[in-house]
């Protein structure tokens, strides 16, 4: 259960080696989390991560998790939550893709839209479930600025992010009155690992900002949070340009 200040005791990070989602993880067990499992696709890295969490002080699992086989969904998800309750559910996983090559390689860009989508349909809507049966915790999706509108620079994973944010939407209205807390997290360009070398869009974020943003989310229960929070109003701009301005811009 959550502790008084909305600190979460248990946590699942579905993505378990997402930068964004192991400094909320660290962020967290610094706040007293306890329990942290990392889910994702077994390997070192994934190791690696799980150990230094433990170095914190937390008691951390793993388990296999593939985006790209929902299929599997219910058997890893199960494993977990017969565990014990988990009071915060993040997911966190997904990819970039690359625009110019996926455009001219439709498979490749079904693979962008699986991973960021479908995967996290499947995944989100079997947690949503068990926390309900639990009657308690918060499920908080990564989706992105970049689906408030389509650019032409990365359409495909910003169509598939936009997709997920209406669909975490509708999850949250559809668990109201439930006990369990949809948080739909909107972070703008994030200097990551993965994002570099690619031509940074301003605000430009950090990990470690989305993950406070992420807690101070939980503890006023935020439907919709924006990482840095003038995103909000720029994008509400943006959103409402006519298109053949918008096409001119730098983006």
């Amino acid at each position: 259960m959550k502790d008084a200040f909305g600190t979460p005791q248990s946590l699942l990070v579905l993505g378990g080696t997402s930068e964004i989602g192991l400094a909320t993880a660290r962020r967290l067990i610094a706040r007293r989390t306890r329990t942290v499992w990392l889910a994702g696709r077994p390997s070192p890295a994934l190791e690696t991560a799980a150990g230094r969490l433990r170095r914190l002080g937390a008691e951390v699992r793993t388990v296999a998790f593939d985006a790209l086989d929902p299929g599997s969904h219910e058997e890893a998800l199960g494993k977990v939550f017969a565990e014990g309750d988990i009071d915060m559910v993040l997911i966190a996983f997904g990819i970039l893709g690359d625009q110019a090559h996926d455009e001219a390689d439709p498979l490749a860009a079904v693979r962008v839209a699986q991973t960021n989508y479908t995967g996290a349909v499947s995944a989100g809507l079997m947690c949503a479930g068990a926390l309900q049966t639990q009657g308690h915790g918060s499920l908080v999706v990564l989706t992105a600025a970049a689906g408030e509108r389509a650019r032409r620079a990365d359409f495909i994973y910003g169509s598939s992010k936009a997709g997920l944010d209406a669909f975490a939407q509708g999850l949250g209205d559809a668990m109201h009155s439930t006990g369990v807390h949809v948080m739909v997290v909107r972070p703008g360009f994030v200097r990551t690992r993965r994002t570099a070398g690619r031509p940074e869009t301003p605000p430009v974020t950090t990990p470690e900002a989305v993950a406070t943003a992420i807690e101070l989310g939980l503890r006023r229960r935020s439907e919709t949070v924006w990482v840095p929070g003038t995103l909000r109003v720029m994008m509400a701009g943006v959103r409402h340009l006519p298109r053949p301005l918008f096409r001119r811009l730098p983006v």
